[in-house]
């Protein structure tokens, strides 16, 4: 039975979560497979609202720190995104800023990163690609297909507004009264005008043309993921990471400091830190010492390592090794 049909099966339900841990974050949001890091020291807070219609899915989003994340999505939905703050700092989409009246539409299944400069809340709807064609064929007389390649949509304001008016109001619903918003007429009525504002926002809107420059910064930024993942345990140098990358310093350095913002070497430096925090959270107190995994991810200064992670994580590495793991499924309330 293919997505849409199962869909019709399926009642409406909505959750409402919260979180301390980013790692649990980052896993917790679904159909996206995304490896994150935090880029500024902090207490981690966010919270997440999920809310499943019919056909359509959509998520609203809010974090305390900045962060990074290299999202690669299942294959199964069309996602459009934006902020849902206007107060609040763009955002930037694999290079590409996306500001409080723009959007983004990504492909199926192609990587990008997402990246945020402080706090931020933001907002997405997606559809199946069938049933994308089919209310864009409805609505407008002519089929919608998701890019290859991730796009800004600059959609008139009226059409913004409207989709954006439509999503805080399911999001308050599913907050304050999931009952209501369970209830098959009223999600149907939601669902109906969010798929119509969804649908005028990319039949009615313009995006930048995707040249050469773009994928070739794209095809980098995959080759150094490759490689990061390749070997998640040892430290990269720069001559090594240039020559299985197949790119010079300089043009590595331009794609990360366009997509990350930030040098390659300060990049490589979060995602360690991040790993070392994973596995110390992750350990045996017993059994494991923070010696065993600094050195494991390629910190052999000791007092440097304990210097730099009390730094970005607000603690010592020692404390993180001695917390009980949190638990994945606490600050969840379904709906």
């Amino acid at each position: 039975m293919s997505e849409s049909a199962l869909a019709e099966v399926i009642m409406p339900s909505s959750a409402v979560r919260t979180f301390t841990d980013p790692e649990i974050y980052f896993a917790g949001i679904r159909n996206l497979q995304i490896d994150g890091v935090v880029t500024r020291r902090g207490e981690f807070r966010a919270a997440s609202t999920r809310i499943d219609l019919h056909q359509l899915w959509m998520h609203r989003f809010e974090e305390k720190l900045p962060r990074i994340m290299r999202i690669t999505p299942s294959g199964s939905r069309v996602l459009l995104l934006f902020a849902t703050d206007p107060a609040q700092s763009a955002m930037q989409v694999s290079g590409m800023e996306i500001s409080q009246d723009q959007t983004a539409i990504f492909g199926l299944d192609s990587a990008y990163y997402l990246r945020s400069s402080a706090a931020c809340e933001w907002g997405t709807v997606s559809l199946t690609p069938e049933d994308l064609a089919a209310a864009a064929e409805a609505i407008t007389g002519r089929p919608l297909t998701p890019p290859c390649f991730p796009r800004r949509i600059k959609a008139p304001a009226r059409a913004v507004s409207r989709l954006l008016e439509l999503h805080d109001a399911a999001g308050r619903l599913a907050k304050i009264a999931p009952d209501v918003l369970a209830q098959p007429e009223v999600a149907r009525a939601s669902e109906q005008a969010l798929i119509e504002a969804m649908v005028l926002c990319l039949a009615q809107g313009n995006s930048d043309p995707v040249r050469n420059v773009h994928h070739h910064r794209a095809t980098v930024m995959r080759r150094l993921e490759e490689a990061l993942k390749t070997n998640p345990e040892n430290p990269l140098y720069m001559p090594e990471l240039c020559a299985t990358v197949g790119a010079s310093y300089t043009t590595l350095r331009d794609c990360c400091q366009d997509y990350l913002g930030m040098s390659p070497k300060r990049y490589l430096w979060l995602r360690r830190m991040h790993l070392a925090r994973r596995a110390l959270r992750g350990a045996d107190a017993e059994g494991t010492s923070v010696t065993d995994v600094a050195t494991s991810y390629g910190f052999w200064e000791l007092g440097r390592f304990a210097v730099a992670y009390r730094s970005l994580f607000g603690e010592p590495p020692s404390a993180a090794l001695r917390r009980e793991p949190e638990d994945p499924k606490r600050g969840e309330s379904p709906r």
